[in-house]
């Protein structure tokens, strides 16, 4: 009796675990089937968790190109723009995610990433189906993209960490550039709805589109915090600030920073391309991965400082060029116009 006990099961163990692999092996197949097939719009359903700064531009250019939409954010009237233009709304990401054959996520910070994404209530994860692809475009830290490709793939899912650099600008004129991380095959067969947001570059496995992004932010800050320290400099020498940034623009200082911030700091225009809540978060996550690496940025470390001295001072829903401002107290100087000079 003891024997047949065991017998019965062992075979029950077979069929159990025969029947897992079967599942799994069924998932892949259709994973690479559906995977397979071209991208256009009479072929893909897109879906869209987040609209701000960047993302309700973006997602903007997929619809023009004719893509059917459908749009998750916190705040319903934030996607009010794009529902005007044809998107479809849905309730939560897990929804959206039923409904779509690609979903892209850009949201605030890494614990957004992991609540639209992985929630096993509501993220969009649970609502894809075998073969769909998640692609998050968020600033974030590498290895949680590695624990949603890792998690995507057993669903037999896909995903994409796939962050931008070019602020608001770069995203209304679809001229962002995309730093890709995960299946090369995948991210070539992607190509045609990167196109309609900017340059894909492919920097291999999962989480390296994120470590790009992250030296990418490293190379930003300490460029903005020299840009504002010449412009400080310049203005202590009595030149004509306009004048200073246009001769250097064309020489070894010029810079895209120079280029997008230069104007808008001697207007002193510091509305968010890119809100420097969102930098401060970017730069923490660089000096976490310092610290896992053994890295000493000393440039890095000073910026990030310089950037929370704006939050302390409640600036964080400023754009980054707003690090002029802390420049300016520490000196005691302001650009500023006074009132006399404002009336002339």
């Amino acid at each position: 009796m003891h024997l047949l006990s065991l017998i019965l099961n062992r075979s029950l163990h077979h069929f159990t675990t025969n029947k897992h692999l079967s599942h799994s092996l069924l998932l892949r197949s259709m994973a690479t089937t559906t995977a397979a097939e071209p991208i256009g719009p009479s072929s893909t359903k897109l879906g869209w968790i987040g609209t701000g700064v960047m993302g309700c531009s973006m997602c903007s250019h997929l619809l023009k190109a004719g893509y059917t939409v459908t749009v998750f954010t916190r705040t319903q009237s934030k996607a009010h723009s794009l529902l005007s233009m044809g998107a479809h709304w849905a309730d939560s990401p897990k929804s959206l995610a039923s409904q779509s054959d690609v979903v892209f996520s850009i949201v605030g910070y890494p614990s957004d990433v992991r609540n639209v994404i992985l929630d096993p209530s509501t993220g969009a994860l649970a609502g894809l189906r075998p073969g769909g692809v998640i692609i998050d475009m968020t600033t974030s830290d590498p290895s949680l993209a590695v624990e949603i490709h890792s998690a995507a793939s057993i669903a037999g899912c896909s995903s994409v960490d796939a962050p931008v650099s070019g602020g608001d600008r770069g995203a209304r004129l679809a001229a962002l550039s995309i730093f890709c991380g995960g299946d090369e095959s995948l991210i070539t067969r992607l190509t045609p709805l990167f196109n309609h947001l900017g340059r894909v570059y492919y920097m291999g496995g999962p989480g390296k589109g994120q470590f790009c992004k992250l030296a990418n932010q490293v190379t930003i800050a300490s460029t903005m915090v020299g840009l504002c320290e010449g412009l400080i400099f310049a203005h202590k020498a009595g030149l004509d600030l306009a004048d200073y940034l246009n001769a250097i623009s064309t020489g070894a200082a010029g810079s895209k920073s120079l280029d997008l911030y230069g104007d808008r700091i001697l207007k002193r225009d510091f509305e968010a391309g890119f809100y420097v809540n969102h930098f401060v978060k970017d730069l923490g996550i660089c000096l976490r991965e310092c610290q896992n690496m053994g890295l000493a940025l000393p440039g890095l470390a000073l910026a990030q400082q310089m950037y929370l001295s704006l939050k302390a001072h409640g600036e964080g829903d400023l754009g980054t060029q707003a690090l002029f401002l802390a420049l300016e107290r520490l000196n005691n100087v302001s650009l500023e116009p006074r009132s006399s000079d404002k009336k002339n």
